[in-house]
């Protein structure tokens, strides 16, 4: 099969979970013999044509001319154009936000070419959009239900919430993670860090990702263990939470990408502390069980579909101080959770068994 993946800030990852997929799924999908093309923003640090069997096309993206936000939009729309004009059999759109407009100006010249939308999360939801960005995105939203052949719901939350507003079924394809393996406790001494003796957070620090209430709580609680973030420390929110929680016992460590740094952060974290509110599967949330974490997690239908019965749950400020005073009671399900959690990754996330279901996904698609 020829497949383009559009939609990512390209492979290899160097910035979050969508990249992160693309780069397993392609890469896999090529050593199976596909012909798998990846778009890269033209700024994408890796420079070579080739990535593991994978054919990387560099578009151009004015990002550092108008920002995140508006850029995304001419970059997607350069990038479905080239792949519209170009010989593919399916053309996967990675999240709506902003390709949805090029998808519903563009569908008409796409002749056979079958355009298939990973719907990711509600991005009309996020916090950091003003309301006319939120009401452009949720426009974008029943737009791509509207212009793609096929949709893709990562998670039975995200599933449930296209087949209730639109009346249209995604196909439910989950994101993967690797079972880990191999740690090593050297990394900690670059963070001044011991081991089961810190929380954890990894993610984007953006406000839906509560961040500031997971610090409140942890200090605020009488479990006075440091708390580490890992995440980029460049956007608005990140700024304002540094300032705010300085001298405090919170270290931000900034962006990390290196895979067996981040794998023995969260193998010897105490806790790991998961906040993301309005996505489907996180693949950070797959990578802390595939690493052995205890995990705490907000209270949302997406974490719950994914953890099940394994983890503490918070809904607010209050009831995860409520969690971190009363720590030493979960201390029998601990391992429990922690094991089943690791059997959830080989059996349901591996990355081959969710390349496969996509494989037979596409494969089904073009031969109907």
């Amino acid at each position: 099969m020829k497949i383009a993946i559009l939609g990512t800030r390209g492979i290899p990852n160097n910035y979050g979970g969508f990249e992160q997929f693309a780069e397993y799924l392609s890469v896999i999908l090529a050593q199976r013999g596909h012909n798998i093309t990846v778009y890269n923003p033209h700024f994408h640090p890796y420079r070579k044509s080739d990535f593991k069997g994978v054919k990387i096309k560099r578009i151009y993206s004015p990002e550092k001319l108008l920002g995140a936000a508006a850029s995304n939009y001419i970059y997607d729309f350069f990038c479905l154009l080239d792949a519209i004009v170009s010989d593919y059999d399916i053309i996967y759109e990675a999240g709506y936000a902003s390709c949805a407009y090029a998808v519903g100006i563009l569908k008409f010249f796409k002749g056979k070419r079958i355009i298939v939308t990973n719907m990711d999360g509600m991005e009309w939801q996020r916090s950091k959009w003003n309301g006319i960005v939120k009401r452009m995105i949720k426009n974008a939203e029943a737009i791509s239900v509207r212009n793609s052949d096929f949709l893709i719901a990562d998670n039975m939350g995200i599933q449930k919430y296209f087949q209730d507003t639109y009346g249209v079924t995604a196909g439910l394809l989950p994101y993967g993670a690797e079972e880990v393996k191999q740690v090593e406790e050297c990394f900690l001494s670059k963070y001044d860090l011991k081991a089961n003796n810190y929380f954890l957070v990894i993610a984007r620090i953006e406000p839906e990702n509560n961040i500031e209430p997971i610090i409140n709580a942890s200090l605020k609680s009488n479990c006075k263990l440091p708390l580490i973030i890992v995440g980029g420390v460049t956007t608005p929110h990140a700024n304002y939470l540094v300032q705010k929680f300085k001298n405090q016992n919170v270290q931000f460590i900034g962006g990390i990408y290196e895979k067996e740094i981040l794998d023995s952060l969260r193998f010897f974290s105490h806790c790991y502390l998961h906040g993301h509110s309005v996505g489907g599967t996180n693949p950070s949330l797959l990578e802390a069980m595939a690493a052995s974490c205890f995990i705490i997690a907000h209270a949302n239908d997406f974490n719950k579909s994914v953890l099940d019965e394994d983890a503490c749950y918070f809904r607010d400020e209050n009831e995860l101080i409520s969690i971190f005073n009363n720590l030493n009671t979960h201390l029998e399900k601990r391992k429990k959770w922690i094991a089943s959690n690791r059997n959830k990754i080989m059996e349901k996330y591996d990355w081959c068994k969710v390349t496969s279901l996509h494989e037979e996904f596409f494969k089904s698609i073009l031969k109907n």
